[in-house]
């Protein structure tokens, strides 16, 4: 089955390039991409929880830019609010100056967000991106604490730069640094054992004892869902049993909520179910609502301690971002009914999901949310499904240490049609590889 063509209902095989419409990414990007390696086609126009190539196939999108798109692609109420800013030559770039977009995300939040859920967080803008975030909590839970090391989990992922690679766990990004990273320490994250161990008696040993050859670090960092791990979701006894270590240490504790944020998960931290308060939360991706750059780091008001001008950078003062970050708050949370139709849908992709394991002996439902997915025993199934889902329409991708995990994100604003044409894709494509994979065996 082929992509169906959006102008003219004739099909096109997904991936061919008679007219070279690839040949300037093959000539001049460099080899370092991947995405496009297992979706060859050139996209041009993005609607909804829909994109569509240059030639008009339509795909449904089940990755939502890796989680920077939760609520769609060019969503009308966010669209309309940065055209407007832009129509009337509103202030684009500002570095730390004040400009009345920040002024009215910085309100959004506070009355959106933080007051709602009794939370008291100054708010740093660091640079764009989702590592800029972890950078800026790293730096911050030292500076204040006085200690160098970090501890963090296996299968753990934070960010590309130096920094957040150290407390990364996939060894090949972080050979990729070409340099030791240094003061990080890894620990077995929830169930990384046998389930039964009490993963954290390690940590309050070493911690304990100043005969160990480890220091009390600055700090712990953790995502309550491992997104580019394997879809691990931590649980959340777990995590208050985390926070009462660190706690009880003195050790800072910080949630990487850059991909499990902003309702991935089914509320607007991935953090409440558990009725943790993290020291330091670090969100980006979505947190401006329409896939524009920004990031923010947010901090007990205490541990607020920088010197002015002593982490910085040019791009820290997005104001196009800041617009329709406010607008996604005040469209979407402003009280429950969104997080309601949130949790709904996550049930059906779940049930959808869990179809889909049941399908193949040994593979396991996994993830929270909106960000769920199937772990199979066999490393390179999930990667032949999400071939076959696209060629039938649907865009999704892998994760995990060895890409054993097919990860669904759809965005949150998908609808229960939306949602069941998605699982449907997903449901033909498993049973398409697990036949073809049975076929094979038995011909051998």
């Amino acid at each position: 089955m082929t992509a169906t063509t959006e102008h003219t209902g004739t099909t096109t095989p997904p991936g061919s390039d008679p007219t070279g419409a690839t040949a300037i990414f093959d000539a001049r990007e460099s080899v370092v991409r991947s995405y496009c390696r297992n979706w060859p086609a050139v996209f041009d126009v993005a609607r909804g929880v829909h994109q569509y190539t240059e030639d008009g196939r339509r795909y449904l999108d089940f990755f939502s830019g890796a989680g920077a798109l939760n609520y769609g692609h060019n969503h009308p109420v966010l669209k309309q609010a940065l055209l407007d800013y832009l129509a009337r030559d509103g202030v684009v770039h500002s570095l730390d100056t004040y400009s009345t977009a920040k002024r009215d995300f910085l309100h959004a939040f506070d009355e959106v967000v933080l007051a709602p859920r009794n939370l008291d967080y100054k708010i740093q803008f660091p640079g764009p991106t989702g590592t800029n975030a972890v950078e800026t909590a790293l730096k911050i839970a030292r500076k204040v604490t006085g200690r160098q090391d970090v501890v963090s989990f296996t299968n753990a992922f934070h960010g590309m730069t130096l920094g957040a690679l150290a407390v990364t766990g996939n060894s090949m990004k972080r050979a990729g640094a070409g340099t030791p990273l240094y003061h990080a320490t890894p620990a077995p994250y929830d169930d990384y054992l046998d389930g039964e161990t009490p993963d954290f008696m390690w940590l309050d040993r070493v911690w304990s004892d100043s005969g160990s050859g480890l220091a009390t670090p600055a700090a712990v960092i953790v995502e309550t869902v491992q997104g580019e791990g394997g879809l691990k979701a931590a649980r959340a006894v777990w995590l208050r049993q985390l926070q009462e270590l660190c706690r009880r240490h003195g050790v800072l504790l910080i949630v990487d909520d850059v991909q499990a944020g902003c309702g991935r998960t089914g509320t607007f931290f991935s953090f409440e179910d558990a009725g943790i308060e993290p020291d330091i939360v670090c969100l980006s991706k979505s947190i401006s609502g329409y896939g524009l750059p920004m990031a923010i780091t947010l901090m007990k008001p205490e541990l607020d301690l920088w010197e002015p001008g002593e982490h910085n950078g040019t791009f820290r003062g997005n104001n196009p971002a800041f617009v329709t970050a406010t607008a996604a708050l005040r469209t979407f949370w402003a009280d429950e009914t969104f997080q309601r139709q949130v949790q709904a849908r996550s049930e059906q992709l779940r049930a959808g999901l869990a179809e889909m394991a049941a399908t193949v002996e040994g593979a396991q439902l996994r993830g929270r949310g909106l960000l769920s997915g199937v772990a199979f025993p066999e490393t390179d199934t999930a990667g032949q499904v999400a071939a076959a889902a696209f060629e039938r329409g649907l865009l999704v991708e892998t994760s995990g240490p060895e890409s054993e995990v097919l990860k669904a994100m759809p965005a949150l604003t998908i609808t229960e049609e939306e949602m069941a044409e998605g699982v449907r894709i997903l449901l033909q494509a498993t049973r398409a590889v697990v036949g073809d994979s049975r076929k094979a065996a038995a011909a051998s």
